[in-house]
C-alpha cells in the first residue's frame, strides 16, 4: 500500500512537472519548427525519457538521440552525415528514472524511455508496486542495452561483509517508490533480514554518498551502470568495501524472478576493491505500442547502424556494453512489431523466452 501510495504521489508529481516541461517543449517546438520554414511539416519528434543529469540513462539517451535524429537539410549519410531516420528529431528528456519514464509512456508523455528490467517487469504485468494501479499493457520494447549492476557500498570499518551484517545498521534503500528500492528489500527478504531490523534512510545517491562520507551512514543499495561516478568518487578516497550478493540466496531470488542475473563487479572497477559476485537487471529501452510500426523500424534500424557504434564506444564507459548481440537478452516486455521486423531481417536469433 504504501509502495502504491508512492507511485501515485509520483504520478501527480510527474504530471505537474509534466505541464512545466511541456511549456518548454513547446517553445523548443515551435522554434525548430521556424528555423525549418517549408521542411516543418517533414519533422516528426520523438522523446526518450532517460533519468537524472548525473546518472547513467541521461548521457545514453544523449547519444542515442543524436544517434536516430535526422533533421530535413541534414547531409547524406554516405556523405559523412546523419544516418538516423529522415525527418527524425529525438529529444533525451531528464527525468526521475525508471519508474517516471513507464508512467510517462502509459500517460502519453513520452513516446519512449530507459527502464530497468525489474521496473519494466512489474509495470506490464501489474505485480509488485503496480499491483493495485494495474499493468501498463501499452509498453513495447526497442532492445536491451546494457546490464545495471546491483551495488550493496558499506562504509570502510563498518563491520559490514554480507547482508545479514546489516542488522541494527543506518543503510540508505533508495527514494520510497523507486526501482532499486523495491529490489534492495526483495535481496533482504531472500536473505532473511527485514526492514525493522534496520535504521533506515530513504536517501538518493548523492544525498546517501555524502552522508555516508560524513560517517552519518553505514550501508547503500543502488542499481547502476559500472563504473557509477558517487561509487568511484567514495572508493578513490578509500572510504568503501563492495558487498557481495551471491550464495544459495542469490540463486533463489533469480529463479523467483526472472529479470535478476547473475553479474560480478570486475577487480579494479573502482580503486582498491576486489571482484564482487552481485546480481543485476538490463536497462532496457522501452516506446509506446501506440508508435507506429515503420517509425521504430527505422529507429532500430538506426540505433544498429555502423555510424552509432562509433558514437557509442566514443561516447560513455556503458555505450560499450550496448550491442545488437544482446540486444534481445532478458527482455520482459514484448517487442515492438517494428523493431521485430528489424531483428528478423538482420538475422538476430530471438531467443525462446522472447515475447
Amino acid at each position: 500500500m504504501k509502495a502504491t501510495r508512492h507511485l501515485r504521489s509520483l504520478g501527480s508529481a510527474l504530471r505537474s512537472r509534466a505541464k512545466v516541461w511541456l511549456c518548454g517543449v513547446s517553445v523548443f517546438i515551435l522554434a525548430v519548427l521556424f528555423s525549418f520554414g517549408p521542411h516543418a511539416q517533414d519533422i516528426t519528434f520523438f522523446r526518450i525519457g532517460t533519468g537524472s543529469t548525473g546518472g547513467t540513462y541521461f548521457p545514453i539517451g544523449g547519444i542515442i538521440a543524436s544517434a536516430i535524429s535526422k533533421p530535413p537539410g541534414s547531409r547524406e549519410c554516405d556523405s559523412g552525415g546523419s544516418c538516423g531516420v529522415p525527418g527524425l528529431i529525438a529529444v533525451a528528456q531528464s527525468t526521475e528514472g525508471s519508474v517516471a519514464n513507464v508512467m510517462g509512456i502509459a500517460e502519453g508523455q513520452l513516446e519512449s524511455g530507459f527502464s530497468q528490467a525489474d521496473i519494466s517487469y512489474w509495470a506490464y504485468n501489474g505485480e509488485g508496486a503496480f499491483k493495485k494501479t494495474g499493468a501498463i499493457t501499452n509498453l513495447r520494447t526497442v532492445a536491451n542495452l546494457f546490464s545495471e549492476s546491483m551495488h550493496l557500498v558499506a562504509r570502510r570499518g563498518s563491520g559490514i561483509n554480507s547482508v545479514e551484517d546489516l542488522r541494527g545498521k543506518r543503510v540508505s534503500l533508495d527514494r520510497e517508490g523507486s526501482g532499486p528500492r523495491v529490489d534492495a528489500l526483495l535481496v533482504l527478504k531472500a536473505y532473511g533480514v527485514e526492514i525493522h531490523d534496520l535504521k533506515v534512510e530513504s536517501l538518493s545517491l548523492g544525498a546517501a554518498a555524502d552522508r555516508l562520507r560524513d560517517g552519518e551512514l553505514d550501508a547503500v543499495f543502488m542499481i547502476a551502470g559500472t563504473p557509477a561516478n558517487a561509487i568511484v568518487n567514495l572508493a578513490d578516497d578509500a572510504l568503501i568495501t563492495l558487498v557481495p550478493l551471491d550464495g544459495p540466496n542469490a540463486d533463489k531470488l533469480r529463479e523467483a524472478y526472472p529479470f535478476f542475473a547473475k553479474d560480478r563487479i570486475p577487480a579494479g572497477t573502482y580503486f582498491n576493491t576486489s571482484a564482487t559476485d552481485t546480481l543485476s537487471v538490463g536497462a532496457q529501452w522501452l516506446v509506446s505500442a501506440d508508435v507506429p510500426d515503420e517509425l521504430v523500424y527505422k529507429i532500430t534500424r538506426a540505433l544498429w547502424h555502423p555510424s552509432t557504434r562509433q558514437l557509442l564506444d566514443g561516447g560513455h564507459p556503458k555505450g560499450k556494453k550496448i550491442s545488437v548481440a544482446t540486444a534481445l537478452d532478458g527482455l520482459v516486455v514484448p517487442i515492438h512489431p517494428g523493431a521485430r521486423r528489424y531483428y528478423s531481417e538482420a538475422g538476430i536469433p530471438f531467443p525462446a523466452s522472447t515475447k
